[in-house]
């Protein structure tokens, strides 16, 4: 772990496959977002590289910026089914910030160990300056983990399209 990136772990009873339907799923992006910041989501699950989808926001649950209710759009940036994926995220705030969001899935006796990050080592001097990161903090990444075991456990499926 070093100070520019953000990562935390936790093993959940299901396939990777199962817990990957979540995650390239708009809707799963919502249902599984512990920081209340996700309101819904536009577009279909992704398959690869370069896939996009939009995020309807409302920063009011973070309670640090006055910047009301925006969209932002997910653009995948790694894709391995069943293993990884990650993106960025690209809104109104100019310069584009940079960061990356992200999953690993591993396959464990007892399920998969899924590791949730963040990573802003590649963000622009401006925002590194700022210093405004991490944005999501390591509980709040964790609760994500731990709503994504409660929804996988309660429905075995990606959580509607």
């Amino acid at each position: 772990m070093n100070s520019e990136r953000l990562e935390v772990q936790r093993t959940i009873a299901a396939d990777p496959s199962t817990i990957f339907a979540v995650l390239s799923d708009p809707h799963g992006h919502v249902a599984i977002d512990s920081s209340g910041m996700l309101m819904a989501a536009t577009g279909r699950p992704v398959t690869g590289i370069g896939d996009s989808f939009v995020v309807h926001m409302d920063r009011e649950a973070l309670n640090d910026y006055p910047m009301g209710t925006y969209d932002v759009t997910v653009t995948i940036s790694e894709f391995a089914l069943d293993r990884e994926i990650a993106w960025t995220v690209l809104g109104q705030i100019r310069p584009q910030i940079g960061h990356v969001y992200g999953y690993t899935l591993e396959p464990a006796d007892n399920g998969t160990v899924v590791t949730s990050y963040c990573d802003w080592s590649s963000i622009d001097p401006v925002w590194k300056e700022a210093d405004i990161f991490p944005i999501i903090s390591e509980g709040a990444l964790r609760a994500t983990l731990g709503i994504l075991a409660r929804t996988v456990a309660v429905t075995g499926v990606r959580p509607s399209s």
